[in-house]
């Protein structure tokens, strides 16, 4: 398992550390970021790992093949279980992220429990596309 999550922390291309808070004009962007990674969470939620890689921003898809995220994903995520809760914890808005191109980046973080994992937390960047829609391009949880 601490394979499989490396690798999706590969995926993450950022450190917390480096995040600036969303000046409050950004309010929409973090808004629009936040639906973009619910989605996507209800597309891990059910298994369908290739469809998340799909639905993933092409930065991430160039950067991991279809099989090996859903490899990588299902040895992080299976042992875990059910869902049992998500909640909200954070969103922060960012240019720049490191390994990553300056872009536009919301990084959100959820609570979250699994039938054998209690208490986890789960971070999930969005970034925007040259046509303003919002795509993950990095998860992991700790």
């Amino acid at each position: 398992m601490r394979k499989a999550l490396a690798g999706i922390a590969v995926l993450c291309l950022f450190s917390l550390v480096h995040v600036a808070p969303a000046p409050a004009d950004d309010t929409a962007a973090v808004s629009a970021a936040t639906k973009a990674a619910d989605a996507w969470l209800k597309l891990i939620d059910s298994d369908d790992y290739a469809q998340s890689w799909t639905q993933a921003s092409d930065f991430f898809q160039q950067h991991i093949p279809e099989q090996a995220w859903a490899m990588q994903v299902s040895a992080a995520r299976d042992p875990l279980g059910e869902l049992v809760s998500r909640k909200f914890a954070s969103a922060k808005y960012t240019t720049s992220l490191p390994g990553a191109p300056d872009g536009q980046y919301v990084v959100i973080q959820y609570n979250s429990s699994f039938a054998h994992k209690k208490s986890a937390v789960e971070t999930v960047t969005p970034m925007r596309n040259a046509d303003g829609s919002w795509h993950v391009t990095g998860y992991y949880i700790r």
